[in-house]
């Protein structure tokens, strides 16, 4: 199955009122976690990681685990850089033969958002790859992302099609009560603002800070517009406490092959994440 464009995948989702999962990686088994997942039920899926994982490891060599993973799937698969802050990142995704990027221009004014986002497209073309932009700050914490509650703005709908108007992105994720991170109480997501919104744009629009929305909410949604949902928190927390869980067990035998034994029980448990919200959002 060869690797695909987001665009690929999303428009297809939203002709038929379900939804992408796309699932922040960092390394091979998490890769092939998502992908086994997404092959279990012959659904497409999204490899995203942002620029703190990249800052992380070396960029050639995560890409060339998700661009690989990707390639070897039996599903269709998109590689997708989330949150870029600025241009140079954008540039080192397209380079490394990402097929999707996000422009978070989201903390700008309208009007600077739109111009940097409009670049950001003309330069994806040239690569045949698809942008995600941002309207409307989402609040939360998730690695080195933060936005405090105080400065969380939801997306203005005639601001929504203006932006998508003006920019030609091909996704646009919005602001309307999720949050990055686990979150300290329900969230509220305001089902009313992403109506207004979908009445708007004739693009996918993306939900971010899925983790921790109850189902109920998340299929809610998919049915009022939202084509694609992050998963990150929930995703990279099951490989965590897999981990933990496997190290304070009796009989953990350390002297034989420990991480080997550490990395499938990971996977194992990060499949069954993944899985489950893929199922999710395909409407099963």
């Amino acid at each position: 199955m060869p690797l695909v464009t987001m665009k690929d995948i999303l428009d297809r989702e939203r002709a038929r009122r379900t939804a992408a999962a796309s699932f922040t990686v960092w390394s091979l088994e998490s890769c092939t976690a998502v992908v086994d997942a997404a092959e279990a039920i012959s659904r497409p899926v999204i490899l995203m990681c942002a620029e703190h994982e990249l800052r992380l490891f070396d960029p050639e060599k995560l890409a060339g685990a998700m661009l690989t993973a990707a390639r070897n799937a039996k599903v269709p698969v998109a590689v997708h850089l989330d949150h870029g802050g600025n241009l140079p990142v954008i540039d080192l995704a397209l380079n490394l033969g990402f097929t999707s990027v996000m422009i978070d221009g989201s903390a700008l004014p309208l009007e600077e958002n739109i111009a940097v986002t409009k670049e950001v497209v003309r330069k994806a073309k040239t690569y045949n790859a698809t942008v995600e932009g941002e309207l409307g700050r989402i609040g939360g914490a998730e690695l080195d992302i933060f936005v405090a509650d105080e400065d969380a703005v939801q997306t203005d709908p005639d601001e929504a099609f203006r932006f998508v108007t003006q920019t030609g992105v091909d996704a646009l994720a919005i602001g309307i009560g999720t949050a990055h991170g686990f979150y300290k109480k329900e969230p509220n997501i305001n089902i009313g603002r992403l109506k207004e919104i979908a009445s708007q744009v004739s693009i996918p629009l993306v939900l971010h800070g899925g983790s921790g929305v109850s189902d109920d909410k998340l299929k809610e949604a998919i049915q009022n517009g939202v084509s694609k949902i992050n998963i990150c928190t929930e995703f990279i927390s099951a490989f965590g406490r897999e981990y933990k869980l496997a190290l304070n067990a009796d009989g953990f035998d350390f002297n034989v092959f420990a991480m080997f034994d550490l990395y499938m029980r990971g996977m194992a448990c990060g499949k069954e994440v993944a899985e489950g919200k893929i199922r999710l959002m395909s409407g099963e």
